[in-house]
């Protein structure tokens, strides 16, 4: 299976184990992961000014260039790169003057022919978790993960379309696939506070401090993510408790550590 592939800003810095992981998982699992070719930042954000479309345009010429490669598939890891792409295709596709007005600009004949998918919809739709249970070679027996999915790979609702909003199951059923035992509480959607960290300090470790305290207190040894943002607040604002002992892994890690690669 061949897909493009568009890593994102972090994983080419901060993030340079989320990647090699997934890369190292993909090749293991028969996942040609082709990156897309000269990519650019896709912004981090997707923009609310419905009168501006230069933000959209460094994720459309993305696109754009998975379309000309011949795949109908453009797979993203980062939850940031992933909320924006999935909403400006969707754009793409369903606002003609938007699409006039990019398409112009490129000069690019892009309509959302692509599809976008997270890694770990590719792991369930492609894939399918039980045949990667089948092929992992160390099962996580007795690891108890809670699952954080925060904001970006669930909201906005009609526009995402990922899971379930309120009551996600992508993650659990990811971990028991690789053996481990999903802990279930009641912050996993809650934002992480976002960019609030850079401004607001005190609120974001207020945030922090409530879903590692919920996650901990359900019997927690660690949390999983697939956002830098995420675990970049998880870990900076951890508060002096006891779950601040609690590691902050990507679930491509726990999924290189099964597959054994």
């Amino acid at each position: 299976m061949r897909y493009s592939y568009y890593p994102g800003c972090t994983l080419k810095t901060k993030a340079k184990n989320f990647e090699e992981t997934a890369l190292r998982t993909g090749e293991a699992l028969g996942l040609e992961m082709v990156e897309v070719p000269e990519w650019q930042c896709c912004g981090a954000l997707y923009p609310l000014n419905t009168d501006e479309f230069f933000p959209l345009l460094a994720p459309v010429r993305a696109l754009a260039q998975a379309k000309k490669s011949g795949h109908e598939i453009l797979m993203t890891l980062c939850a940031g790169c992933y909320n924006v792409f999935k909403r400006t295709n969707r754009e793409m596709s369903s606002n003609g003057e938007v699409r006039r007005r990019v398409n112009g600009y490129l000069q690019e004949e892009y309509a959302g022919e692509v599809k976008v998918l997270h890694y770990l919809e590719v792991l369930k739709k492609e894939v399918g978790f039980a045949a990667l249970a089948e092929k992992v070679q160390k099962k996580l027996a007795g690891r108890k993960v809670a699952p954080y999915y925060g904001c970006l790979l669930l909201k906005p609702r009609d526009e995402m379309d990922f899971d379930d909003v309120e009551n996600p199951t992508i993650f659990e059923d990811f971990l028991r696939a690789l053996g481990a035992e999903p802990v279930d509480y009641p912050y996993k959607t809650e934002c992480c506070g976002s960019y609030l960290s850079m401004s607001d300090e005190e609120v974001a470790g207020t945030v922090v401090g409530r879903i590692l305290l919920s996650a901990y207190r359900n019997g927690a040894e660690l949390l999983m993510v697939a956002c830098p943002l995420c675990k970049y607040n998880l870990e900076e604002y951890r508060q002096d408790l006891g779950a601040a002992l609690l590691p902050v892994v990507y679930f491509t890690e726990l999924l290189a550590e099964a597959l054994a690669v």
